[in-house]
């Protein structure tokens, strides 16, 4: 039997991005599930949808929107939807990076995460974005189209630990401007987060909050380095998030 992949992503079942994955996905496997959010998701994390039901829309024969997180959408694909477990999870293309801290917050990120923990290798995948000064952006898809097969084909190569994630990161540039493609690290922003104010019409006051601007030179060897130097980045992120240094000291203060 071939491979079974199960595309989601954060930023709805229409988004460019999901279509654009879906698309190069059929390059890989004849067996290719989409079950993505039927709306955006952006900045959901790994969130659970517990208060409310669930439903979800059959599109076609294998794509389904879900009235639900991107988690959600990975819980009812692999135990209500697919009649079998997929072999590989991918969440994307994510219409913007999701690199350093972005990663607690990222929609994409939790999809491949939860996939993680249900035994499934999750790889999440963003196409960085050019911020215009006036505050729209622009994408230029290419990168991601044309460097995830080779990604995507190297990793599954490559038998990494059950409780590890893969974060791919595309660079903001026109795929022949490409230098590269590079294991790294997460990194780290000094972030000037931008909350804007204004008034609604009967003059309460109501906050918006915007980008995060990075404004400190990224280490080497991080995402954020890669992604300066125009290279795709591909990170291991752990599900452990135990500080091991930390606890063994800890150990010690209290005998």
């Amino acid at each position: 039997m071939g491979l079974r992949i199960l595309i989601s992503n954060d930023d709805g079942i229409n988004a460019p991005g999901v279509k654009r994955l879906e698309k190069m996905a059929r390059t890989l496997s004849d067996d290719v599930w989409v079950v993505a959010p039927e709306r955006e998701q952006s900045a959901s994390s790994h969130s659970l949808t517990l208060r409310t039901p669930l439903r979800f829309r059959r599109l076609s024969a294998r794509r389904f929107a879900v009235d639900g997180t991107p988690t959600d959408c990975i819980l009812l694909a692999v135990n209500k939807i697919l009649d079998e477990k997929p072999d590989l999870v991918l969440s994307g293309f994510n219409r913007g990076g999701n690199l350093g801290e972005d990663t607690t917050y990222s929609g994409t990120i939790a999809a491949a995460m939860e996939a993680t923990l249900l035994g499934i290798p999750g790889i999440a995948l963003s196409q960085g974005v050019v911020e215009d000064p006036g505050g729209a952006s622009r994408v230029n898809w290419t990168p991601a189209e044309t460097f995830a097969g080779e990604v995507i084909t190297k990793l599954m190569s490559f038998s990494w630990p059950r409780d590890v994630l893969m974060n791919v990161n595309f660079p903001p540039v026109s795929a022949d401007k490409v230098t590269g493609i590079e294991i790294t690290r997460e990194g780290r922003r000094k972030l000037g987060d931008e909350i804007r104010e204004a008034h609604d019409p009967r003059g309460d006051a109501y906050y918006w909050i915007g980008g995060q601007r990075q404004s400190s030179e990224p280490k080497p060897g991080t995402d954020l380095d890669a992604i300066r130097r125009r290279a795709v980045s591909v990170t291991p992120l752990s599900l452990d998030h135990t500080h091991g240094a930390t606890m063994r000291a800890l150990k010690k203060v209290f005998g």
